[in-house]
């Protein structure tokens, strides 16, 4: 970086120069900050005719027209002459001024507030060799890059004044070509159809309309042009990454126990920075306040954490941070994993058995973990609060506990564990026919979850072809169904699994897995049955008494579930009988809402819905006529009507 700066203040002590130069490089990459403590402290250090060197900085990040950037340089400027601002500067030891300090003084001129009564400098004001203009984030302006360049062309050009532009062009490139693509892609289809171009099959239509696109809109050329006659040299930023993550770390000197472990385990941030694949020094810095708080909490909460684990957690948070935010994943890669547990059993899933259903998973562990040993590799409470900026009590201290056994080996793993989490090459030769029987014991006696049992007969089937194992596949069979049978009654539903089991089942191509798969299907779906039953009856029953609850809870639970299949007609009937007029109303509304929202869910609750509209009819034969029997008549008739759209 120091031939970096060299070019540069080569660039700014020349006599005469008519154009700019340009500093590229990735976001998060450190640029700026480069600019603020290398290049502006350099620059301001120079001397020209006895006079020191003035910087004048502007981000272009959300410029909508160039009016605010002449505003922007005006305010620069006018605040890098006034004498008392630079007297208390210089007093305090303060290099720059605060953005709304900026705002404040300029606001405090603008309503004749300002203590200087001086009268303008205007050999100050019209010097333009001592200053250096510094314009970043080009490629976040909103300003059309083409009109910016032209506008600072201004500068170079007549008053040769030294110029610096930091961006990333990469994405200047991609934001160009994306800019009003909509009616790019219009005008180009309109084109081609005019030409008799569009039904012709010699290219793709999607190929034809990038094509008609670039030739019409291409905007390349413009921008090299005008970048050919601004732009005198273009330098690369390439940072020397462990010198900048020094003086990040240096941010955190007034906290010397967090400072010490940071330093201590430098090696381990650094390998994890390079192993993300990015330049991004933005997301480095999140990351490590994020393992603050997370160190912090620790250090409070769980004083003797294991070393190890600690530097788990601190490679899991810059991990986990730079796969969410740089957007090398979806969110719900992680999110859908409950617990470390999960987590390792599906590493040993995707090495054991060649499932690739998680083949990202398994890459995020052998690119970070890389060399790295530790039972407990992920965190919940981490993943959580990186993806959703919440801090989970519960879940911090439930992955505290399980991590400390897991490095202190206090508890002894059971049998099946060691099968589903576990290589099963870690496991003795000795210790593995009591493994195996121990865990089919488990099975067969039901005290495992139905997801769990359903995995473990996968790993049999492939114990059995490597030789491994001898039983009867029939009697195994039977054996993991019984036990399935009987699990059903302490298990719970696990959702996002009946495609997993069925990928797996595909993948080993067995009909014994695909008969144990079925099962589990047949006996999850009982579950979701029974899950539903209840929640129709912990909701139905806040009528008529608790209708804020029935309003909160149907509405964030019930929308895309079924619930009227699960609950009686005539109990709902006789509940909402009971209820206010205005609450009538407003069920109904969220029922025809419901309907038109998600029609997909009424096919289910036909039924139900058409004996409650019977009953409805019957309940209000032979009755005066009230408001709510008049209410009640206005409910049955939009029954029908949602009864009518799914028929």
């Amino acid at each position: 970086m120091d031939d970096l700066l060299e070019s540069v203040l080569d660039y700014v002590r020349s006599d005469y120069t008519d154009y700019a130069i340009m500093i590229n490089g990735e976001w998060g990459s450190g640029k700026t900050y480069f600019w603020n403590n290398r290049i502006k402290r350099k620059i301001e250090s120079l001397t020209l005719n006895g006079r020191r060197y003035k910087t004048i900085y502007m981000s272009l990040y959300g410029i909508s027209n160039l009016e605010e950037i002449s505003k922007k340089i005006f305010i620069e400027t006018t605040q890098l002459m006034d004498k008392d601002l630079r007297k208390y500067m210089q007093t305090h030891e303060q290099e720059g001024i605060p953005e709304y300090a900026k705002t404040s003084i300029d606001m405090a001129n603008f309503f004749g507030l300002s203590k200087s009564g001086e009268k303008m400098d205007y050999d100050e004001f019209f010097a333009v060799t001592d200053k250096v203009l510094c314009f970043d984030d080009l490629e976040r302006a909103n300003v059309d890059v083409i009109d910016i360049l032209g506008y600072i062309n201004n500068f170079v050009e007549h008053d040769h004044m030294k110029t610096i532009i930091i961006c990333n062009e990469k994405e200047l490139a991609t934001k160009m070509k994306s800019e009003n693509l909509e009616m790019k892609t219009f005008i180009a289809t309109y084109l081609l159809d005019k030409q008799g171009e569009l039904n012709n099959n010699d290219l793709p239509m999607v190929e034809k309309i990038k094509d008609r696109i670039e030739k019409v809109f291409e905007r390349t050329n413009d921008y090299e042009r005008i970048k050919e006659k601004l732009i005198g040299e273009t330098f690369e930023y390439a940072p020397k990454f462990d010198y900048i993550i020094n003086g990040i770390l240096m941010r955190y000197e007034s906290y010397p126990s967090f400072l010490k472990f940071l330093r201590e385990n430098s090696s381990y941030i650094m390998a994890t920075f390079k192993r993300s694949g990015t330049r991004n020094l933005r997301i480095l810095k999140q990351a490590l306040n994020d393992f603050k708080k997370i160190y912090e909490m620790t250090e409070k909460l769980y004083p003797n954490t294991n070393k190890l684990v600690m530097q788990t957690m601190l490679i899991f948070t810059i991990a986990a941070s730079f796969e969410i935010k740089a957007g090398k994943i979806t969110k719900e890669k992680f999110k859908n994993i409950e617990d470390n547990e999960e987590y390792k059993s599906i590493l040993v899933s995707s090495r054991v058995l060649m499932d690739n259903r998680q083949f990202y998973i398994k890459e995020f562990d052998s690119n970070y973990y890389y060399n790295f040993k530790a039972e407990y590799r992920f965190f919940k409470f981490i993943e959580y609060y990186i993806r959703t900026r919440i801090f989970d009590m519960k879940l911090f201290k439930k992955d505290m506990e399980e991590a400390e056994l897991s490095s202190g080996g206090e508890k002894e793993m059971p049998a099946y564990k060691k099968i589903l989490v576990e290589e099963y090459w870690k496991i003795p030769d000795e210790k593995f026919f009591e493994v195996i029987y121990e865990a089919l014991e488990d099975v067969k006696k039901g005290r495992l979850q139905l997801i769990e049992i359903a995995k473990l007969f996968v790993y049999y089937i492939y114990f059995y072809n490597n030789n491994l194992i001898s039983y009867d596949l029939k009697t195994l069979k039977e054996d993991f169904i019984t036990g399935m049978n009987i699990a059903v009654t302490h298990s719970r539903y696990f959702p996002n699994v009946r495609e997993e089991l069925e990928k797996i089942s595909i993948y080993n191509n067995s009909d014994d897995i695909n008969d144990v798969v079925s099962s589990f299907n047949q006996l999850n779906d009982e579950l979701l049955e029974k899950e539903y039953e209840i929640k129709a009856e912990e909701i139905f029953k806040n009528i008529p008494m608790k209708m804020e609850q029935f309003y909160e809870r149907f509405d964030n639970e019930c929308m895309d579930v079924p619930i009227f299949k699960y609950y009686d007609p005539y109990q709902i009937l006789q509940r909402i009988s009971c209820a206010t007029n205005e609450d009538i109303v407003i069920i109904k509304e969220r029922m025809i809402k419901r309907a038109k929202q998600h029609p997909d869910i009424l096919k289910d609750e036909m039924k139900n819905m058409n004996s409650l509209k019977r009953m409805i009819t019957d309940y209000l034969k032979g009755k005066d006529t009230t408001i709510k029997t008049v209410i009640m008549k206005g409910f049955a008739k939009d029954l029908d009507q949602i009864i009518a759209e799914e028929e």
